[in-house]
């Protein structure tokens, strides 16, 4: 059974993943469809891309992602599929593919371009159901990727900061993402703290705009209840987070808050 992941803005209240799951058993009834989750913060690019890159190395070799977070539905914008290591992403080319294509090569990059693939009628603000859904549909049944259109060599990437350096040896971030515990999950990744010499329970503290969190802990509870901590959690980045508790909301943090380590 060939696997299809959804990722998507698109709720569980309305119809709209029965219909794209309709389409793709129309073509694959032997499939079997992962739902990542389809509950990434309407047209937030951005939160899509994260969920993106951290379930793409948990699954296996000819994996298919169907990824939907489009708010330039129905426009000029392209509809993409992209190869990373044996694994396909089909998605609209607005940056969905950005950190995913950060840490992984690239083998086949094409224009969803072939209308004969298509469902017969489109419709111009549902191209998951009508183009991607039949697309993942013809794909998991043995269709080589090369039918879905031509090569081309350019795609969107979302131009995402970079933590910044600072002149102590320490580096100034920002919060990229928060998890529904209320974690706030940074742009700065173990890899960019080990290179500062930033570890667990050593010279550097982390903040959150003026507020001093503290040195890097291992996990949650090395905190008492209540309590703020941070760590380099699950997705390998720097969070920040209250033990039992919900950091964005008591530090009042979100997507591009400062976070400082120094």
């Amino acid at each position: 059974m060939q696997i299809i992941t959804l990722t998507t803005d698109f709720g569980e209240s309305d119809h709209y993943i029965a219909c794209m799951k309709g389409v793709i058993y129309q073509h694959a009834p032997n499939a079997q469809i992962v739902d990542v989750t389809h509950f990434i913060q309407p047209h937030d690019v951005v939160h899509g891309a994260f969920v993106l890159r951290q379930v793409f190395d948990h699954f296996p070799d000819g994996t298919i992602h169907l990824a939907v977070v489009d708010p330039g539905v129905g426009t000029a914008r392209r509809l993409i599929a992209v190869r990373y290591e044996g694994q396909i992403i089909l998605s609209p080319d607005n940056g969905l593919v950005s950190l995913v294509h950060r840490d992984f090569a690239m083998e086949e990059l094409r224009e969803i371009s072939n209308t004969r693939l298509f469902r017969p009628e489109i419709s111009a603000t549902f191209h998951g159901r009508d183009i991607l859904a039949p697309i993942a549909g013809h794909l998991a049944q043995g269709m080589n990727l090369e039918h879905v259109g031509p090569l081309i060599n350019q795609l969107e990437i979302l131009n995402l900061e970079r933590p910044t350096p600072l002149p102590n040896g320490g580096l100034e971030g920002q919060v990229l993402y928060v998890d529904r515990f209320g974690n706030l999950i940074s742009n700065i990744s173990h890899a960019d703290l080990e290179a500062t010499g930033a570890r667990s329970g050593g010279r550097f503290s982390v903040h959150v705009g003026p507020l001093r969190i503290g040195p890097l802990r291992t996990t949650y509870g090395d905190v008492a209840a209540g309590e703020i901590v941070a760590i380099v959690g699950s997705t390998g980045m720097l969070e920040v987070a209250i033990n039992q508790g919900n950091a964005a909301a008591q530090l009042r943090a979100a997507p591009g808050t400062i976070i400082v380590v120094r």
